[in-house]
């Protein structure tokens, strides 16, 4: 597989960097480094119609979260998108994928509300998955004060938020936390295992190492058990059927990118709605390097675009 020329130069940008790798020193000094590396790649923050910082309550204590409302949302009953932000579930913030959400809030004319969730290894599964339901929960019960439509609430996320997203949304299947009308999945991460072949075919070079992605993994679980439990790796699951409906991206060229696709195969096998999208010239984590790759725009774009379509499908 070739890859995108503007992928490569992110590629090189790092490398110049000679920054040491996540695993090399603690979570905080990871989270410092991350925030110097996501200021040079992240895309133009949008202008939007609004933008709210509120805090809600959770499940051992408050949650920040911004809200922002996309040009040309409807004013009343909107429809609104919970976004999970990727990190590996240890780095990442409200300003790390602020582009990202303000695309969707434009692209999808809707409320996007991205929860600062708690972190590990301070805060291990299931922490975040908590904070994640506590999040969509309040959007369901304040949707008139948000002026929202509760019967069109999406889920997204990326990486480890796009991990969260899918885990969420079977939650939403099962009638834990309330329903999703779909679940956009950016390169997700689906097994906690860590076996499968693109491990090997992407180990170094790519981006996310193997080595890096194991270190996340390590700091998120309590021990070795949480890695079979299916809010850690959704592929486990006993049945996806039911399931909402899902756009899921593959980077070609991801350590991710065989699991993401398995996780797609298996929505499609049990008869879930899916619009699978495969970027095989793209890295792990193009989304959030939209200064540079014009696909992540273009992908985020296409995923507001296909949640946009279900609901014309729905109402037709």
């Amino acid at each position: 597989m070739t890859l995108d020329p503007q992928a490569a130069a992110v590629l090189a940008l790092g490398a110049e960097g000679e920054a040491p790798p996540f695993e090399a020193g603690t979570a905080a000094d990871a989270r410092r480094a991350y925030r110097a590396s996501y200021l040079a790649l992240r895309g133009d923050l949008e202008p939007v119609a609004s933008t709210v910082e509120v805090t809600i309550e959770g499940p051992v204590g408050p949650i920040p979260m911004r809200l922002h409302r996309g040009i040309d949302a409807p004013e009343t009953g909107a429809p609104a998108l919970l976004y999970l932000h990727g990190g590996g579930w240890v780095i990442g913030d409200l300003d790390s994928h602020d582009d990202i959400c303000r695309w969707f809030a434009n692209a999808g004319r809707c409320l996007v509300a991205c929860p600062d969730y708690r972190l590990a290894p301070e805060h291990r599964f299931p922490a975040a998955v908590e904070d994640a339901a506590a999040a969509l929960g309040h959007l369901h019960a304040r949707a008139d004060d948000l002026r929202i439509d509760p019967h069109r609430i999406a889920v997204a996320g990326d990486s480890a938020g796009s991990n969260l997203a899918a885990v969420l949304a079977l939650m939403a299947r099962d009638g834990t936390v309330p329903p999703l009308e779909a679940q956009l999945l950016l390169y997700p991460n689906t097994d906690a295992r860590q076996t499968a072949d693109s491990y090997r075919r992407f180990a170094e070079g790519y981006g996310l190492t193997a080595r890096t992605m194991r270190w996340f993994r390590d700091q998120y679980v309590r021990d070795g058990a949480d890695i079979a439990d299916w809010r850690v790796s959704p592929l486990l699951a006993e049945t996806l059927a039911g399931a909402p409906p899902a756009f899921v991206v593959v980077a070609g060229q991801d350590i991710l990118a065989d699991e993401g696709a398995a996780y797609a195969e298996r929505l499609r096998a049990a008869g879930v709605p899916l619009v699978l999208r495969r970027r095989d010239d793209q890295i792990h984590g193009f989304a959030s390097a939209g200064r540079h790759i014009d696909a992540a725009r273009q992908t985020v774009i296409e995923a507001a675009r296909s949640w946009a379509a279900l609901r014309v499908s729905d109402a037709n």
